[in-house]
């Protein structure tokens, strides 16, 4: 007999798994000096190990998310998860870079199965009317994780070395399967065909266009660099074109983009993600080489952010129900980058650190003000039966800002140093964040830092803008409710 669950439980059980993968988007930043001595590796070398996550993040989405309506959330949640575990693994394992390089890339694989099915469940077992508590404790998670991970992952790597960033994922993991098994009901499933040209043509696109943003600097943006961005930019021309023509059941449904809410709440959630990436790399890189500050120290820098989020994300979500859509997240990006401004203005040898965690909590609040509402305008009026591929465009759009902010921020960190008289990677070598920085570079360093950060900041208006043109909801448009499926009894 099927046991009907509260679909809180089934939340809290997918989130545990959700808060790891996402605290592995940014765990990296704060480890980035400790990965380069350890394994012998420059500038370029150490970001891939966070671009590569992020493009086998992102490339599979459209696809997983569709998996779950096929096969069941709760089954491609579960196969995700073992692959990221085992993954996680190979990363504490590795001897090479290109080794950490190939497991965070299978670690983006399952993270790509798991994450859709996380909102595809809410956005089944909630009413549209009622998501937006749900989203709150999602948004809470999501912002939340993307902010302790460098604070986590400082006190593991001064405790334990940088390996344990990784290992910490193995009972994480365990913990999160089982819960998964136990609370997580087993949901209708919908009958679908896969977009096999559409799949290869987002694949092939997305890598021509971030390897080539990514590697631009190292080969002083040759014409070899321009023609391979030129070609991804085509792939995803021909995917778009694609997708409008094919009839049948194609992989980014296209109508899906008629819901003003959510074709804005993707472009908004996108600017996100890559302002978020496009942060850590010259905060962390400022905070450890500049500063000289301990990875765990540099971290705690950005404890305020990560506590305010927490907090107030929940109760964000409780009462956005009742307000129109676009309020909190346009004040919410406004904030974020007015703090963001600020950051890069005091990145200099001598500011003072108080101003900097002022910023932080300033950053806090924004966050909270955007993860949770955002998710619940995009979800909003989400057909149950397009559950997964609506959750599925959602992640892809801020893994894809993900994937261009880190490839974006590394050719802008290089070309400013440079610009500052400073050599690419020369200044960020080994031991960065132990005194490697030497006093008579340490300003023009610090302002090519902050220059850079310049980035994430106006990225952050494009949210605003985004947000801003929300509409609001018809309170009259009632989505159905997806039930557990009857034919797998949930455990008791």
């Amino acid at each position: 007999m099927t046991k009907e669950r509260n679909p809180w439980l089934a939340l809290g059980a997918l989130v545990v798994g959700f808060f790891m993968i996402l605290l592995d988007m940014t765990i990296v930043a704060v480890a980035n000096p400790a990965i380069m001595k350890g394994l012998h590796a420059d500038v370029s070398q150490v970001i891939w190990v966070t671009s590569a996550y992020l493009l086998s993040y992102a490339v599979p989405l459209l696809v997983t998310g569709r998996l779950g309506d096929r096969f069941g959330p709760k089954n491609i949640y579960l196969i995700g998860l073992v692959v990221f575990t085992a993954a996680s693994l190979g990363c504490g394992l590795s001897g090479t870079i290109a080794q950490l390089i190939v497991w965070r890339a299978v670690q983006g694989l399952g993270a790509a199965l798991m994450t859709p099915q996380t909102m595809a469940v809410i956005t089944r077992t909630f009413a549209p009317d009622k998501r937006g508590a749900a989203m709150g404790l999602w948004g809470g998670v999501a912002g939340l994780a993307t902010l302790v991970g460098p604070i986590l992952g400082g006190v593991l790597i001064d405790s334990l070395g940088w390996e344990w960033i990784f290992f910490v994922n193995l009972p994480v993991g365990i913990i999160a399967f089982g819960l998964v098994m136990w609370l997580v009901p087993a949901l209708e499933t919908h009958e679908h065909k896969y977009d096999f040209p559409g799949i290869a043509l987002s694949g092939i696109g997305l890598f021509l266009l971030v390897f080539g943003l990514q590697e631009g600097n190292a080969h002083d943006w040759s014409v070899r660099i321009w023609l391979m961005i030129g070609v991804g930019l085509v792939f995803l021309a021909l995917f778009v074109v694609n997708q409008a023509r094919n009839t049948d059941e194609p992989l980014m449904p296209l109508a899906l983009f008629k819901d003003r809410n959510f074709a804005l709440s993707s472009l908004a959630i996108a600017a996100m993600g890559a302002a978020i990436t496009s942060l850590m790399v010259p905060a962390y890189f400022y905070l450890q080489a500049v500063r000289d500050m301990s990875p765990t120290k540099s971290a705690l820098v950005f404890a305020p952010m990560a506590i305010v989020t927490g907090l107030l994300s929940p109760f964000v979500g409780k009462f956005s129900d009742n307000l129109a859509p676009r309020i909190l997240p346009t004040i919410g990006f406004a904030l974020f980058a007015v703090s963001v401004f600020w950051w890069a203005v005091l990145m200099a040898p001598d500011s003072s650190i108080i101003w900097f965690l002022l910023a932080a909590v300033l950053a806090g609040i924004a966050n909270a003000f955007i993860w949770g509402p955002l998710a619940a305008t995009a979800t909003h009026n989400l057909p149950v039966q397009q559950a997964g591929a609506g959750a599925g465009i959602y992640n892809t759009t801020r893994q894809v800002g993900s994937v261009l902010g880190s490839a974006a921020i590394s050719a802008l960190i290089a070309a400013r140093l440079s610009a500052n008289g400073l050599g690419g990677g020369a200044p960020v070598g080994e031991g960065a964040g132990q005194g490697a920085i030497p006093d008579q570079i340490r300003a023009e360093f610090s302002t090519a830092l902050g220059q850079a950060t310049l980035l994430p900041a106006g990225i952050l208006l494009i949210g605003v803008l985004a947000a801003a043109l929300f509409v609001s909801h018809n309170r009259g448009a009632k989505a159905p409710v997806a039930t557990p499926a009857p034919a797998e009894p949930v455990a008791s």
